[in-house]
């Protein structure tokens, strides 16, 4: 039955934050060793929380602990003759790390041998060579046996299989260690056999015990009966680790009392020794010096070897001897620099003594050479602290300020004692996060805005910007406007603010003449917890558009009526007629207003103050002078573009107020234009009066030739009846009405008043009318025409046809021999209510005619 393994799980001692176990090597995996917390009087439940490392320099972990009970279990078998090698003590060292706070727990576990090893022979077998001469007595060293395990588990004993020539027997060196000796004891007869083979068995103290055996041959030879011996059974030297290839440790001297091949003697390291350690040393064959062959790259400080003499004999006889090198330490390891644990970042607002990083210094080499100073600089917020042996603390010692320093290379300082000193150096990057300590920060307490009125909706103002030093959210701003009320409302219905970029836009249009200028607050919050906030304060400033035309105050109208002034009709020269009030509701040059006169029935009775807006006479009435007339006064600002207003004022030239005003409506308007709607009327009424026309004047030349026919014997117009039907033809002024506009007022049974727009022919004696215009007639002249020379025909009801014959002699107003007025014909249109158009077809000039 296989013996499971015991473990051995003491608690030696606990104190000063250490507790030593032992464990047996090769437990099974998941033994239990013991409870950590309980051991530590740590409180299992808040090993999680404090997040708790096991640190060790192992490459393996042999343990483990449970994170809700604490429980301490094998978590790797451990295999002792591995670990530690031929160590008497056997020990693995633990750091325990708890934070919150941060604690430091050392463990240690001693490794407790066991039988799990038997004892070996470096080789399969071994020869030995015994002269036949040699008597009963004769010793020949064996081999020893290797045992990994240490104690009463390693090897104890020897025995050797049942033979009549041979018996062992154990014999002691010099420093207490015993080997095996065979021993002769009876003699030998090579004839009778030349060869004896025997089994050499070692066995260990263990329970069980365990034995391991390697053949003995035994060649019986002849000669050569003496064996080399060593001047010492032990041999000690003492070197430095550091020694150079070819450095010479110890020289070992054999002799042989033999002579010839049989005394020369050849030295070399025992089979037992280590391959590794024959690689690191040299033995001269002849000489038997001992060199270093190579670099001391060993953590013992002695080391152990095993030297052989042998003779040249044909049966070469051997010796050995021990030889110890006991390793002297130089400084030639630098400190050695592990961080354990590290809290980065850290926030700015931490306190002096946080704890930032947990450090482990160590040297491998001993005594003072091994002993370690460490600093950092001095112009960081940091100082080191030792902690338990071998570690330190890094911690803060003033405050940090991340909008100035953003992170620290911080360069760790280790210098051994020994010498000359080894420097080791680590650097560590320890970002500062950033906490809320900063608020938006505007480039000016206020900034002013112009804006023109009238802007478009969501037109853009103005841009504020605030920086904050902080970073991420702390540091991201966010605008928004304060409550406030502009001109009686929300500044909320006027102005929207853009959350992320500071954008102001309107919302609305802005009127300067309903506001001029406002001011609001627009706060700058960033997003950290607790938020900060600033404001600006923002003066807007509305400027004028030429956006209102100027307002006509007096004279007024009603219901589209004409406004009227009387003018007595003996006006001196500068009367006052009326004075034009206008106002406009812009600002500056666009409120700034003049006067011009548009139209006026008479250019030279009329003129008008351009900045006052007077209108005045420009002469004395006249008794000729028309009883209406009628001015258009444009009001012009000085915007831009220009914006205006018309006002028409009728004026009446009366000494006495009537009781009913005349209508001014269409006095002296000229008239209507064409439209494209009649163009085709038009075209075909022009066609219809060419024809109508040649006939006419077919008609006209028979009727003139009439005419002087009878006007030679007496019958164009009889003097009797001369003032029955006599027409008085009035020349209207220039000002009033178009010069080619005559005035027929009948005296006989036609009784109505009509302005004729007629041909006027005049004769080579015609010199008293410039240029032969009728226009230039004299105003207020009248052309007296005898009433047979003018045949009116009543058509229609609302049409009437008119021809006048006109001879010199009717011109009584103008000394003129030969003139002739030839009304050739004239259709008229006469519209009751209404204003009549007339079309005419004949020779030009011509002219329109009214009825007034």
């Amino acid at each position: 039955m296989r013996v499971y393994l015991m473990v051995f799980c003491l608690i030696c001692c606990t104190a000063n934050g250490q507790v030593v176990y032992s464990i047996a090597e090769e437990t099974e995996r998941g033994a239990s060793v013991g409870n950590i917390a309980k051991d530590l009087g740590i409180d299992a439940a808040t090993l999680s929380a404090r997040k708790f490392r096991m640190i060790t320099g192992s490459s393996k972990q042999y343990f483990n602990i449970n994170a809700s009970t604490g429980a301490l279990s094998v978590n790797e078998p451990i295999d002792r003759e591995q670990l530690c090698e031929l160590k008497s003590a056997c020990l693995l060292n633990y750091e325990l790390v708890l934070e919150n706070p941060l604690e430091l727990y050392r463990m240690e576990f001693k490794v407790l041998d066991i039988n799990d090893n038997s004892p070996s022979f470096p080789l399969s077998e071994y020869h030995i060579n015994v002269p036949e001469f040699l008597s009963p007595g004769a010793r020949f060293t064996l081999p020893n046996a290797q045992d990994l395990d240490e104690g009463t588990n390693s090897v104890q004993n020897y025995t050797l299989s049942p033979d009549e020539h041979f018996h062992l027997e154990m014999q002691t060196r010099g420093d207490g260690s015993k080997y095996p000796e065979l021993v002769l004891k009876k003699a030998l007869d090579r004839e009778q056999q030349a060869t004896h083979r025997l089994v050499l068995t070692a066995k260990d103290g263990g329970d069980p015990p365990k034995s391991g055996d390697v053949p003995v041959i035994v060649t019986v030879l002849d000669t050569n009966d003496n064996a080399p011996e060593f001047e010492h059974s032990v041999y000690r030297a003492s070197i430095l680790e550091n020694s150079p290839s070819g450095t010479l440790v110890v020289q070992v001297h054999a002799t042989d009392l033999d002579e010839g091949p049989n005394g020369e003697i050849r030295y070399s390291f025992s089979n037992t020794t280590s391959a590794d350690l024959q690689r690191m040393f040299f033995i001269h064959p002849h000489t038997g010096e001992v060199t270093v062959n190579g670099v001391l790259a060993v953590q013992r400080p002695l080391l152990e070897m095993l030297i052989e003499a042998r003779d040249n004999g044909a049966f070469g006889m051997s010796s050995t001897a021990k030889l110890l090198v006991e390793i002297t330490d130089v400084n030639n390891h630098g400190p050695e620099i592990t961080i354990t644990s590290l809290s980065s970042p850290i926030p700015e607002d931490a306190v002096p003594g946080t704890v930032i990083a947990l450090l482990s210094i160590l040297d491998k080499d001993p005594g003072e050479n091994g002993k370690v100073t460490c600093q950092i600089p001095d112009n960081l917020p940091f100082q080191l602290k030792p902690s338990l042996e071998n570690y330190y603390s890094l911690v803060t010692s003033g405050l940090l300020d991340r909008e100035l320093i953003s992170g620290y290379n911080i360069t760790i300082t280790a210098t051994d004692l020994g010498s000359p000193p080894i420097t080791t150096q680590k650097t560590l990057w320890v970002q500062i996060s950033d906490v809320n300590d900063n608020p938006p920060v505007f480039s000016a307490d206020t900034c002013d805005v112009f804006v023109e009125e009238n802007n478009p909706l969501g037109a853009f103002l103005y841009q504020v910007s605030a920086s904050d030093p902080d970073m991420g959210e702390n540091g991201r701003v966010s605008y928004m406007l304060r409550n406030s009320t502009v001109a009686g409302s929300t500044l909320a219905s006027f102005l929207s603010v853009s959350l992320a970029n500071g954008s102001i836009y309107a919302k609305r249009a802005f009127d300067f003449e309903q506001l001029r200028s406002f001011y609001f607050q627009v706060e700058a919050k960033d997003n950290g917890s607790p938020a900060l906030s600033a404001a600006i304060t923002v003066n807007v400033y509305i400027s004028d558009q030429n956006d209102n035309a100027p307002a006509i105050l007096y004279p007024t109208s009603q219901n589209g009526s004409v406004a009227v002034e009387v003018v007595p009709r003996l006006a001196d020269e500068d009367y006052l007629v009326t004075k034009v009030v206008a106002d406009d509701e812009d600002n500056a040059e666009n409120a700034w207003l003049s006067y011009h006169l548009a139209h006026s029935s008479d250019s030279t009775l009329f003129r008008l103050a351009p900045h006052s807006g007077e209108l005045r006479t420009t002469r004395s009435m006249r008794s000729t002078d028309f009883l209406k007339h009628k001015v258009v006064v444009v009001v012009r600002d000085h915007g831009d573009p220009p914006l205006s207003s018309t006002v028409t004022v009728g004026i009446l030239l009366a000494d006495t107020l009537p009781q009913a005003l005349p209508d001014f409506d269409d006095s002296g308007e000229p008239p209507p234009l064409l439209n494209a709607t009649n163009i085709y009327l038009i075209v075909s009424l022009a066609c219809v009066s060419c024809i109508f026309a040649a006939f006419l004047l077919f008609l006209a030349i028979v009727r003139l030739c009439h005419c002087q026919t009878c006007c030679c014997s007496g019958c164009c117009c009889p003097a009797d009846e001369y003032e029955k039907y006599c027409y008085s033809v009035h020349m209207l002024p220039s000002s009033h009405i178009p010069p080619d506009m005559l005035e027929v007022t009948g005296v006989g049974k036609l009784t109505h008043t009509y302005l004729y727009r007629a041909s006027v022919g005049l004769g080579p004696s015609n010199s008293s009318i410039p240029n032969g215009d009728a226009g230039n007639i004299p105003s207020g002249s009248r052309l007296q025409v005898p009433g047979p020379c003018i045949q009116v025909q009543q058509v229609q009801s609302d049409r009437l046809s008119a021809v006048l014959m006109v001879s010199t002699s009717s011109f009584r107003f103008f000394s003129l021999r030969h003139m002739a007025l030839h009304l050739r014909w004239v259709a008229v249109s006469v519209e009751q209510g209404t204003e009549g158009i007339c079309r005419r077809a004949g020779i030009r000039p011509s002219w329109h005619l009214e009825e007034t």
